[in-house]
């Protein structure tokens, strides 16, 4: 945010008053798409969901998985099949039930509605759920209520992670039948009801005084759409806002500022460059390396994001089975990366694409990391497209490098290993490395399919050590989000996945 002058700080604010009461006041950067579940695919629709919805298992603001519709759940013995035993006496804002043929009407629904946009890849495991999604069998075979109590789901594969997919926004329960205005006028059984939305602008929130779990400590949250960041930060300022982001750039002074208010989470985000193992001189190991150790990732990370990160030596985020805090980085040591290029016949240099979207701070990072292998021998040309155009270019596999980040789904080492580097999901899914490795694919396989949890962390440092030694990435960093929370205001934690904080246990102070 920039430093505002005195006159010219107050002008702002009273050009972006509306009047708002006081009370916990949240903000987005945009609009939600809808408030609609089946039609999550952003992350203030997300969060919407989270506050109006219930689901049958649900994250807390730590990223644990904690009971929700469900009172608690179990795999059988193959791990195939997961039953969920369900929480008595709930029902929807509007008073209808919520039993066990709602749960099962609402998960039709959800994957009926991929041709209308929605995201339905979290039910997919479910057996017969193509089958559904592509309208060529109405039932969800997988899906079977046991008693009015229980209901149990059959899936495609053993699959450990699938209680966490549930927690996701397109599993929401919501009532059957819905309006057809449901995305603009949505009931739930969620903590909070829905009162009003004036788009862009503002939404309002009042507490559901029947929620089955600890009611809401405030009665209302207004949620606004401030685009800007300087904005967002200047009404936070005049406490116009509850909580609010801090700006990268501003994090030095807020340090000073504001430095009681604080709050510093290493984000389940990585940001990395993928290196396409299957073109030309890339396929060899060794100027993967070289890379790595060409640029000075540290050097960066200060410089562009003013040191709000974690150095990354693999792809698993602190905070997540699987991950080493005891490995070490590659290092910046340009001797060893001309050293590993010439071992591999490139002593005479490179010629690379760097491929990038056009945000700011990726500008920046092209720059850096093109300078550094510069003075290597590595001739970069940086290649600036929109977010879809780049994106489709590195799924194809016609980038050589392309620097992107990686958000969790759901906090879970799998989600930081099996979409990035196993060879089905080279290019459509999240590895655009294109890495293809049997060894490593029928390790990750087993990662996400094994019962027992400690033989899961063993199987994610393994495979996150595998992913380090063949170095498909230039790794960056996880970085650190950093968010202020108003002196007046109790019992907020910023989140570590972006569904877990529904905002509860929040109250404001005289």
């Amino acid at each position: 945010m920039p430093r505002f002058a005195g006159p010219l700080l107050a002008l702002l604010l009273i050009a972006c008053g509306s009047g708002i009461p006081p009370g916990l006041k949240y903000y987005w950067s945009g609009d939600p798409r809808s408030l609609d579940p089946a039609l999550s695919t952003d992350v203030p629709t997300g969060e919407a969901v989270t506050l109006l919805f219930d689901n049958l298992t649900a994250f807390d603001a730590e990223g644990r998985l904690v009971p929700g519709l469900a009172t608690h759940w179990w795999p059988s013995p193959d791990g195939r099949t997961w039953t969920f035993r369900l929480r008595p006496g709930v029902a929807f804002h509007d008073g209808r039930p919520v039993d066990a043929a709602a749960i099962r009407a609402s998960f039709r629904r959800a994957l009926a509605m991929r041709k209308e946009g929605g995201r339905i890849w979290p039910l997919l495991p479910i057996a017969g759920a193509a089958a559904v999604a592509d309208s060529s069998s109405a039932e969800l075979r997988g899906l079977v209520v046991v008693d009015d109590s229980t209901i149990a789901f059959t899936l495609t594969e053993p699959l450990n992670i699938f209680p966490k997919l549930l927690a996701m926004p397109v599993a929401a329960i919501v009532p059957t039948p819905v309006p057809d205005d449901f995305g603009e006028h949505p009931v739930g059984s969620g903590p909070w009801k829905f009162v009003s939305w004036s788009h862009d602008d503002l939404l309002v929130f009042a507490r559901n005084d029947a929620w089955w779990g600890e009611k809401a400590r405030s009665d209302t949250l207004r949620v606004r759409i401030i685009p800007e960041a300087f904005t967002e930060a200047a009404e936070y300022e005049s406490g116009r806002l509850s909580v609010v982001e801090v700006p990268a750039g501003e994090s030095a002074r807020w340090e000073l500022t504001h430095a009681s208010e604080l709050q510093h989470r290493a984000a389940l985000r990585a940001v990395y460059v993928a290196i396409n193992t299957q073109r030309g001189p890339l396929a060899d190991v060794r100027v993967r390396r070289a890379l790595n150790y060409a640029v000075n990732i540290p050097a960066i990370l200060a410089r562009v994001m003013h040191g709000r990160g974690v150095l990354a030596a693999g792809s698993i985020p602190p905070g997540l089975d699987g991950h080493d805090s005891t490995r070490a980085p590659y290092g910046y040591d340009p001797a060893r990366a001309k050293a590993l290029l010439a071992e591999s016949g490139h002593a005479s240099g490179l010629t690379l694409q760097l491929w990038r979207t056009p945000r700011a701070e990726f500008a920046r990072i092209a720059q850096a990391i093109q300078a550094d292998l510069q003075q290597v021998g590595v001739t970069v040309e940086i290649v600036e497209r929109d977010a879809s155009t780049a994106r489709a270019t590195a799924r194809k596999g016609d980038a050589d490098l392309f620097l992107s980040d990686w958000y969790a789904d759901y906090p879970d080492g799998e989600n930081f290993t099996y979409p990035l580097f196993h060879s089905s999901n080279a290019g459509t899914g999240g590895n655009y490395a294109f890495l293809k490795d049997r060894s490593l694919d029928s390790a990750l396989v087993r990662a996400r399919s094994v019962p027992d949890s400690l033989e899961k962390v063993r199987l994610l440092r393994l495979i996150d050590q595998r992913v380090f030694d063949a170095a498909p990435w230039i790794f960056c960093w996880f970085p650190v989000d950093v968010w202020a929370m108003r002196p007046e205001v109790r019992g907020w934690r910023y989140p570590a996945v972006f569904t877990g904080q529904n905002w509860t246990t929040v109250t404001i102070t005289p």
